[in-house]
């Protein structure tokens, strides 16, 4: 009588599930070893019990090398059509920045005013817009840079406006606080105005009496006063003045 057909569900019963597993896995393994030597060819089999356990043959001798084989086999033609497909698109990319950077370059040359005659009378109006619209935002940038600096500096001038104040202020109180040296002050003033009368009564000229003996009779200031005109009339020197 021949065996039944088995139906193909879980096995609930751990026990026979587990004797099922370790029959069908010899078997198994067996057969990939048979497929091996008959038709010479390279089989890779890998298994992992329920609990997480290894299982695994390979006709060739290292099982690294088969997988890899099965990787550049299985995966070529998938990463030959992604490297395709990324390759087109850096190329689109980079068709649509190049054409991008001569637009930007054309109209760097038009700002410049060359390059002009291929632009119409509409784009040379939209152009001579353009120019004025970046004028006029220039010129208010620099107008608020200036006002900018106008307010620092004014700023600057009331701080030093302040410190001044302050130390004019340090300097009244460091007087007030020193009175010695106010008197001081005062009464060299005092001095210096009583000492220059003085000074000019030491410096009055002195009243002489001018005599001249030189073996003649003495002769008075009156004398020398009249003989003066003689002898400038006559041009006669007298012998007392030799």
């Amino acid at each position: 009588m021949g065996r039944g057909r088995v139906e193909l569900k879980r096995i609930e019963n751990k026990i026979n599930r587990q004797v099922t597993f370790a029959k069908r896995r010899v078997g198994i393994l067996k057969k990939a070893f048979e497929l091996s030597v008959l038709c010479e060819v390279e089989v890779a089999l890998i298994i992992f019990s329920s609990r997480g356990k290894l299982y695994e043959f390979c006709s060739s001798s290292s099982m690294p090398r088969t997988l890899e084989r099965y990787k550049r086999s299985s995966y070529a033609e998938l990463e030959d059509s992604e490297q395709t497909r990324e390759a087109q698109r850096s190329y689109q990319e980079y068709l649509k920045l190049k054409a991008r950077a001569e637009v930007l370059q054309r109209s760097q040359r038009n700002l410049l005013g060359e390059d002009l005659v291929p632009l119409s009378t509409n784009e040379l109006g939209q152009l001579e817009n353009q120019l004025e619209a970046s004028l006029k935002q220039i010129r208010s940038t620099k107008t608020q840079i200036m006002i900018d600096q106008l307010s620092d500096l004014k700023r600057k001038e009331q701080m030093l406006i302040e410190d001044n104040h302050k130390l004019k202020r340090k300097l009244d109180e460091s007087d007030t606080a020193n009175p010695l040296h106010l008197s001081w002050e005062t009464e060299g003033q005092n001095n210096h105005n009583h000492q220059a009368p003085h000074s000019k009564e030491l410096f009055q000229p002195l009243e002489y009496n001018c005599t001249l003996q030189i073996g003649y009779h003495p002769v008075s200031r009156d004398a020398i006063t009249t003989a003066a005109p003689a002898q400038n009339a006559s041009g006669f020197i007298p012998g007392w003045l030799i």
